[in-house]
């Protein structure tokens, strides 16, 4: 009974979040991107240092140990950037080749428009992806063990998850968006990556005791993937000038994403 109350909850929670934010996305939202980035941004560098980072270092961990995984995390996801990147000119590169010179001018404009337009567009991806897959699996042990404590507790567990999850979701998808090149393709990575959580949570109800130690780790791995996301590949897409009445609105969303992951991770801890 406890392992099917599990599984049901982290899927509500992983996925459930994901659909959400889609649904929020295409509604009136969808037509303000920008906004929607400096939301998200503020959301993951909120979700980071107001919720998953206060966790772990509240845990027995050792802070010069957790903070030596942050910035192997954030060496970690400048180098995965730097991969893809080198990967995807190298496959631009021989695609040039390929075509010979007389057709190579046309794929080379199109691929800087795409570069100076839409900073991150290309190496935001994988690392939004890993950080998710992080985070739902430490997500998915939380709310085992909130499970295994308690029915009701796994219950408001996994509904504050979910709600938590809503914001920073809606961002991911801006960004899958972009890299797929299409709104489906965004839903369906995000949604699978969501479905980790299921895992945690499996893995979590079967080895709880041992995995309990791990559990600040997972979190500050996660940590260090929404810190490089929304300082590496949304805030320089919101550095541009603006007049004063859209450089105020792209503030104020910051701060509502802050503020919106804040106010649902002081809820979560207060119950």
């Amino acid at each position: 009974m406890t392992l099917i109350a599990i599984l049901l909850g982290t899927v509500a929670a992983g996925v459930g979040s994901v659909w959400l934010a889609a649904a929020l996305g295409m509604g009136v939202l969808a037509r303000f991107t920008q906004h929607m980035l400096s939301l998200a941004a503020g959301a993951l560098l909120a979700t980071a240092f107001m919720h998953l980072l206060p966790e772990a270092f509240e845990s027995q961990a050792g802070a010069h140990e957790l903070f030596a995984l942050l910035l192997g995390g954030l060496v970690f996801f400048f180098l995965l950037d730097k991969a893809e990147l080198w990967h995807h000119g190298h496959e631009h590169h021989h695609g040039e080749e390929h075509h010979g010179h007389g057709h190579g001018h046309a794929p080379a404009h199109g691929h800087d428009h795409a570069h100076h337009h839409a900073p991150g567009a290309h190496s935001g991806g994988w690392t939004v992806l890993a950080g998710d897959s992080v985070h739902a699996f430490g997500d998915g042990i939380l709310i085992a063990s909130a499970f295994v404590a308690d029915l009701r507790l796994g219950v408001v567990t996994a509904l504050a998850v979910l709600a938590h999850e809503v914001p920073h979701h809606m961002g991911d998808l801006v960004v899958l968006q972009q890299t797929s090149g299409t709104r489906r393709a965004a839903l369906v990575k995000v949604s699978l990556a969501g479905t980790v959580t299921a895992l945690g949570g499996l893995v979590g109800f079967v080895l709880l005791g041992q995995l309990e130690d791990w559990l600040p780790y997972f979190l500050v791995a996660a940590s260090s993937s929404f810190v490089y996301v929304a300082l590496a590949d949304l805030i320089p897409q919101l550095q541009k000038r603006l007049g004063l009445r859209e450089t105020v609105a792209q503030i104020g969303w910051l701060l509502a994403g802050i503020a919106l992951v804040t106010l649902v991770s002081g809820m979560a801890h207060g119950h």
